[in-house]
């Protein structure tokens, strides 16, 4: 083969790689759920009591239960395939990623809607409304964001709560030290071994690792809050027809009241009510169709 030959050839393998990456991109997310017969949903598995795998090793949890409701949807659209649901673990890292790459259909965890990440995902109606805050050993004496001066404080990397936490201790003069750990199980360990001396993440995870803990009396979890977490399920973005069966679902779910039996089932069960911007948040997305 010729050197002009040779080059002739990479260059039409070239195109033909980027016509496919154009097709890809252009593909929607039903037109690719219609064309594998699979719907694919990525959970947490650290992120309790939201979304995180079983002692059978299942993926469990508040929006575990949202997304197969979505996935009946998903079913339903197509009444005339037999489309399998297939969940897929991701990171806190790689959550957005998979979502862009294709990799997964929709994100199915604890991810709070930002501005900046609508640059590069969208995100379906609100699911869950929370805010950050931080979880210590009761030995410690850790009561108050104020007693947090000159401590450490862990917090998971890729989360909102990193920089939440660092504006909050900046805007009230509180000098501690942010500790970046892989994830919040990580985290945890390290406050029990006492490297950190607080954990900062959503309230809602902190309550669900207090609640899977061998001895939950141990941690106290602090009442402030500081910050404001809306969580929604990440889609990809500009994608209108796979996002309005996603919110039609979730809609739905709220008008029936549905949405309180699988608030109970998951964070009630330990005895909390449904707080009123969660109750307010559940009425406003009720949307009639």
């Amino acid at each position: 083969m010729t050197i002009r030959s040779r080059t002739a050839t990479l260059i039409i393998a070239a195109l033909a790689a980027l016509t496919g990456l154009q097709a890809q991109a252009a593909e929607g997310t039903l037109d690719k759920i219609a064309r594998t017969g699979e719907f694919v949903i990525g959970y947490r598995a650290d992120a309790s009591p939201l979304s995180y795998e079983n002692a059978r090793g299942a993926p469990s949890g508040y929006s575990v239960d949202i997304c197969q409701r979505i996935a009946a949807s998903v079913n339903a659209h197509f009444p005339d395939q037999d489309i399998k649901t297939r969940f897929e673990k991701i990171t806190a890292g790689e959550r957005i990623s998979a979502v862009v790459d294709g990799r997964v259909d929709i994100e199915c965890g604890s991810t709070t809607i930002t501005l900046s990440r609508k640059e590069v995902v969208d995100f379906s109606l609100p699911t869950f409304v929370t805010g950050g805050s931080v979880m210590s050993l009761k030995s410690t004496g850790i009561q108050s964001m104020s007693d947090l001066a000159g401590k450490k404080i862990g917090v998971a990397q890729g989360t909102t709560t990193v920089e939440q936490l660092r504006m909050y201790l900046d805007d009230n003069l509180i000098d501690a030290e942010i500790v970046i750990v892989e994830n919040r199980e990580v985290g945890k360990r390290q406050l029990d071994r006492g490297d950190i001396d607080a954990l900062a993440s959503d309230q809602i995870v902190l309550i669900g690792q207090i609640i899977e803990s061998v001895n939950p009396q141990n941690y106290a979890l602090n009442d402030e809050i500081f910050s404001f977490e809306p969580y929604g399920l990440a889609l990809r973005r500009n994608d209108a027809d796979f996002r309005l069966v996603v919110n039609r679902s979730i809609a739905q779910l709220y008008r029936s009241g549905a949405n309180a039996d699988i608030f109970y089932k998951w964070i009630g069960r330990i005895g909390i009510d449904v707080p009123p911007v969660l109750a307010a948040m559940y009425q406003l997305n009720s949307i009639p169709e």
